[in-house]
């Protein structure tokens, strides 16, 4: 018989801190029970942001040279963790193992690429006049508040983290509630690194009890939220109720524009794996796709091809397409293909054939959250699954035949978070990248391996502020301007 597995607890003030209740933690691959999750609240959030608090009076005042290397010994630290970090990440998300070591390596890199870049981040002089002495300080926050979604959990929380402390921050996370394991290893990771106690705390639980305590605790001076639009709004009004700042990363509807003139060969992979990757559950996904006329059967034959030579599997068994991270979101996404009211399904759109996996203790499992890599073509412009996020390994498909037309079809929703272009005209192509309303518009790519150096984020729906490369310290610090007569 397996033994009970351990409580994972929420990590505070430098050490473990159980909670009274606890949840299940499912493995999306069998459905089975891998844990129990302390069920954090107002009381453990206090207790977080408290520590932070406390920590953030020395940390706050660190020389940048202290907090740089601070930061490239957690990177190194991360690194040299690198498999159980993996395994960790896996487990709890459903996604291949290859997918997971690069999360790993992205959040890794983090706190390198910040840790090496704040040094050069200062204030400016600013010539007033031979009688007046003017500069501005860039000054940290406080104590930063961060709820993250469940897709990429690693990489979230090490963006957020690395940039918070790196500005002279401390921070309190609030993991997703399927995907803990990963935040509470980076905290304890920071911890042996040399951070004060109490510079990083996750607390465990339930984004309805945890997560708004976080949102709404009058020490939080500064708030980031990745997840859905629903949500995110929820967070704005906490935030705006006590006129905090907030950075928001929210859904999208991502569009692959195809020119007739693009090099479809080249292309698929990329389209294919644009919707693929995380079984199709990251918010830039590409899961619009807007196909030149010309070339429109060619694309979707090529890509139903390539979608049919997709394996699928449990992620520890680094497959190409883990499980959904629930059942709930298995239903969430059945749900978008049984209401579907146009389009044809070209390939998929259900759960594949029975997937063999076995629990943590080698029993049978039982039934993962596994839905197989879909297409549907010929979708109308106002259907729901045209305009709505589904956040699953489903791309939908329309046709244009104009530059025009495209244009207004890729703006057609109501987020604006990642786009591409495919063509092999460079003149359409700075015209689409300036026309479309999207936070990065690729040309003959898609996606960028984590784009640490890239500023990221969204317009309309798909949130505000930037996150990743050098622009996120903005986001971290308040400016002071420094006025002085000689």
């Amino acid at each position: 018989m397996a033994s009970t597995p351990a409580q994972i607890t929420s990590f505070i003030g430098g050490r473990h801190v159980p909670s009274v209740t606890t949840y299940d933690n499912i493995d999306p691959a069998t459905n089975q029970t891998i844990g129990q999750i302390a069920r954090g609240g107002f009381d453990e959030v206090d207790q977080a942001v408290i520590a932070a608090s406390k920590a953030q009076q020395s940390w706050g005042r660190t020389a940048p040279q202290e907090r740089a290397r601070l930061l490239v010994a957690a990177a190194e630290l991360i690194r040299a963790d690198r498999e159980n970090l993996a395994r960790l990440e896996s487990e709890d998300t459903g996604k291949p193992l290859t997918q997971a070591y690069a999360d790993v390596d992205v959040c890794a890199r983090y706190f390198e690429f910040y840790g090496h870049t704040i040094e050069a981040y200062y204030g400016h002089t600013i010539p007033l006049g031979e009688d007046m002495h003017v500069y501005t300080r860039r000054e940290p926050y406080g104590v930063t508040g961060h709820i993250v979604a469940w897709n990429y959990p690693l990489q979230l929380v090490g963006r957020a983290a690395a940039t918070s402390l790196a500005t002279g921050n401390c921070a309190v996370a609030k993991p997703a509630d399927e995907t803990p394991r990963t935040t509470l290893r980076l905290a304890e990771i920071l911890h042996k690194a040399g951070f004060p106690t109490g510079a990083f705390n996750v607390v465990t639980g339930l984004g309805r009890e945890a997560g708004a305590a976080l949102a709404q605790h009058p020490e939080v001076a500064h708030l980031g939220f990745v997840g859905s639009t629903g949500t995110g709004s929820i967070i704005a009004r906490a935030a705006a109720d006590r006129v905090i700042p907030t950075v928001l990363e929210l859904g999208g509807k991502s569009a692959n524009i195809v020119f007739a003139d693009a090099d479809i060969d080249a292309a698929v992979p990329s389209l294919v794996r644009s919707i693929i990757q995380n079984a199709g559950q990251t918010c830039s996904a590409g899961s619009r796709l807007l196909v030149h006329a010309d070339v429109r059967d060619e694309v979707l034959e090529k890509m139903s091809a390539a979608m049919r030579e997709v394996t699928i599997g449990p992620g520890l068994d680094d497959p190409m397409l883990g499980p959904l991270v629930s059942r709930k979101q298995f239903e969430r996404v059945t749900g978008f293909l049984e209401r579907l009211d146009s389009g044809e399904i070209l390939t998929g759109g259900a759960a594949p054939e029975a997937i063999s996996t076995s629990g943590t203790d080698g029993s049978a499992g039982t039934e993962g959250a596994f839905f197989a890599p879909t297409i549907v073509a010929d979708v109308e412009a106002g259907s729901e699954i045209w305009q709505e996020e589904v956040f699953g390994p489903v791309v939908v498909s329309r046709s244009f035949d104009s530059d025009e037309q495209a244009i207004a079809e890729a703006n057609g929703t109501d987020y604006g978070l990642v786009s591409a272009v495919w063509t092999q005209n460079l003149s359409r192509a700075h015209r689409m990248a300036a026309e479309i309303e999207a936070g990065q518009v690729f040309v003959n790519t898609y996606g960028a391996g984590g784009g640490v150096e890239l500023p990221f984020g969204g317009f309309k729906k798909s949130g505000y502020g930037r996150e990743k490369s050098i622009e996120a310290f903005d986001e971290y610090t308040q400016t002071k301007t420094v006025v002085m007569k000689i």
